[in-house]
């Protein structure tokens, strides 16, 4: 769309002043109300320098949260000084570095790439990928181009820059999008560290969920997470919780906190992962029954109430930002058994809230079941 295409930046518009004879600017075709002189230095050399309106992009808040599913607003606004008399036609450029960013190639420019979200002069816009269709302008007031994205998605997390463009003239800033949600430990059916990069990022997506980046584990960490098997996290680090310092995971004499073995091969490491789960639109629910069931029993008896067998993402977001609290055992999608616990009691494990694991038992012993619906 060739309205949308930007201008020359400056740096251009200076080389090619710099091809005409003696440096001077004989012919600038191009005119957008702002002020520009172009001045020769000693070395002959053409220097553009601004004397007139300035343009200035900003947010009134550099992090914002909300819920899975629900809609939020990143502000963005723009302004001149001295301000202008008539409005001006200027373009908007959303982009986004997603948190959780997934590549084949371990280098450090693969997570350095931003993704155009949307593009809009005037009336006209355009969105892409997975944001067609689910991103708007607010536009409540003159200068005004918040981003409002509908129906959030968990990968929607990361970094969102806002630029604004009026001929030469070009600022941006970055608002942060965090969701509320919960971090968990996660491993295979087979046992500790049998997952590569991809087979933790696969592994987390199967149970509704995405790898966690730094961020949202040192977050569950300051919450009081403390687990002592190193996971995979979003930017290719292998980390691990610990409020209580203790031999085997890092020695009694380091101070708590993120252990951190760095930057590991994607394919030929194997750990376990840390998994962030956000709200779910459904209801995770224990299933009544007057009998115990096996995997095979307890899958059918989701479906026969009109659901599905939950999740291990949805059972801890359910317990996290629900406050599901259940003091049954019961099989999960994956073939584990847990159950969740908010307010702790005699019979139910630890002191601490939590969902609690039976971990990967035989699937024709006899548990209750979670379902989602």
């Amino acid at each position: 769309m060739l309205g949308l295409l930007r201008p020359l930046p400056a740096m251009c518009l200076y080389l090619l002043l710099l091809l005409l004879p003696g440096g001077h600017c004989r012919i600038l075709g191009y005119n957008n109300g702002f002020h520009y002189q172009d001045i020769s230095n000693g070395n002959g050399n053409g220097e553009i320098y601004f004397n007139g309106v300035r343009l200035h992009v900003e947010s009134p808040q550099p992090s914002v949260s909300a819920t899975r599913g629900s809609s939020v607003t990143l502000p963005c606004h723009f302004h001149y000084e001295p301000e202008l008399a008539a409005p001006r036609r200027t373009r908007v450029k959303w982009s986004w570095l997603p948190a959780n960013t997934i590549t084949a190639p371990v280098s450090p420019e693969a997570f350095a790439r931003e993704t155009e979200v949307m593009v809009a002069m005037g009336n006209r816009h355009r969105s892409y990928g997975s944001f067609r269709g689910r991103v708007r302008l607010r536009r409540s007031a003159p200068g005004d181009m918040s981003l409002v994205i509908n129906e959030l998605q968990l990968n929607d997390t990361g970094r969102y820059r806002c630029e604004v463009i009026d001929g030469l003239e070009d600022e941006s800033v970055t608002v942060e999008l965090e969701l509320r949600g919960v971090v968990f430990p996660y491993y295979s059916q087979k046992g500790r560290y049998h997952f590569n990069f991809f087979g933790a990022h696969q592994a987390c997506q199967d149970q509704d969920a995405t790898l966690a980046t730094f961020e949202q584990l040192f977050a569950a960490w300051e919450e009081g997470l403390d687990w002592c098997n190193a996971g995979w996290l979003a930017d290719g680090t292998v980390q691990y919780p610990i409020t209580v310092s203790r031999d085997g995971c890092g020695g009694e004499d380091l101070a708590p906190g993120l252990r951190n073995y760095g930057q590991r091969h994607r394919i030929l490491h194997h750990y376990d992962a840390f998994c962030f789960s956000a709200s779910v639109k459904g209801t995770v629910y224990f299933l009544k029954q007057s009998t115990k069931l096996n995997f095979t029993e307890a899958v059918q008896a989701c479906a026969s109430d009109g659901s599905q067998i939950a999740k291990v993402g949805q059972l801890y977001a359910a317990w996290r930002l629900m406050g599901l609290d259940r003091c049954d055992a019961g099989w999960l999608a994956d073939g584990s058994v847990r159950y969740p616990v908010t307010k702790p009691r005699a019979n139910c494990g630890p002191q601490q809230p939590g969902v609690r694991s039976f971990g990967f038992p035989p699937l024709s012993l006899k548990f209750g079941v979670y379902c989602y619906r």
